[in-house]
């Protein structure tokens, strides 16, 4: 399935370095992690509920590659299941305020979550996985059958784990979070 890559708006990128300033993140932040920006998908599909029963949406053309993984783990006796899928980047930007809120400091944040603009859940293309009686976003994931599945197939499925352990990106190790690349 071929599709058109999606290019942001010419007000995404004032909109994100304005969010940015509201945040206090460096105006250096894209080179020094080495992250694009990541444009938020316009067409989702749903693909059910997450762990908490909330609604959870992809790209149209990574669902069919979501939808043969997580088909092909089950028949595997693996179980997928999603914590999270697209977020906006008025989501993006709520979940960095409210860890400011809380008393993080934008530099912590920043090795945990990317930036506004630059989270590939923006893309409608990325999945935060865990399994059955393990706890979600934590690194142990690293542990379990499912991870262990993940990191022999999913290429195979045109995904990818985005954050390993020491990434250019200075962005902390998530065994969980996972990205589709194909088009």
């Amino acid at each position: 399935m071929s599709t058109q890559v999606e290019t942001p708006p010419a007000d995404y990128g004032a909109r994100v370095a304005a969010i940015h300033r509201e945040l206090g993140i460096p105006q250096d932040y894209a080179a020094r992690h080495r992250l694009r920006l990541q444009p938020e998908a316009a067409h989702l599909e749903s693909i059910g509920a997450d762990i908490f029963g909330r609604p959870q949406q992809m790209a149209a053309h990574a669902v069919e590659h979501w939808r043969a993984m997580q088909a092909r783990a089950q028949q595997d006796k693996v179980l997928l299941l999603v914590v999270s899928a697209f977020r906006s980047l008025d989501y993006q930007r709520e979940l960095m305020a409210r860890k400011l809120a809380a008393g993080q400091r934008i530099e912590d944040i920043l090795k945990v979550n990317a930036a506004p603009g630059y989270s590939e859940h923006h893309s409608g293309c990325a999945l935060d996985l865990t399994t059955a009686d393990h706890n979600s976003l934590e690194t142990s994931f690293e542990t379990t059958q499912a991870f262990t599945w993940l990191s022999q197939q999913a290429v195979g499925f045109g995904f990818r784990l985005s954050y390993p352990r020491d990434n250019c990106h200075g962005i902390a190790y998530e065994p969980w979070h996972w990205a589709c690349m194909q088009e």
